[in-house]
């Protein structure tokens, strides 16, 4: 089966088409976070409060985290499990980085 053309078919009947998030809007939790990416709440927070990873908040200062937050995150606990590297060592990876690319955070 073509699974294209059955999912074409499907929005053809139902109207019902899949939706995209942009990769910079705030929708998952740190819950949500730390079970897609396997790390500990305590790494999120140290991740926060190092300023390499600052999500947006919300009402009650909850963490909302974005695709392009999951990203960074995903980049940056791979250097600390694979490679060993400390937050020390993070936060200069990140300024490297965004010098060489022109970005800011």
């Amino acid at each position: 089966m073509n699974r294209k053309k059955d999912k074409k078919d499907v929005e053809a009947k139902t109207g019902y088409r899949e939706f995209e998030i942009d990769k910079d809007e705030p929708v998952y939790t740190t819950g949500i976070v730390c079970r897609l990416l396997k790390i500990p709440v305590w790494t999120l927070k140290k991740f926060d409060r190092e300023k390499i990873v600052m999500p947006k908040r919300r009402e009650g200062n909850d963490r909302l985290y974005s695709k392009k937050d999951l990203n960074r995150l995903q980049y940056f606990w791979g250097l600390m499990r694979i490679k060993k590297v400390k937050f020390a060592g993070l936060k200069v990876i990140m300024q490297m980085k965004e010098k060489e690319t022109g970005e800011n955070k």
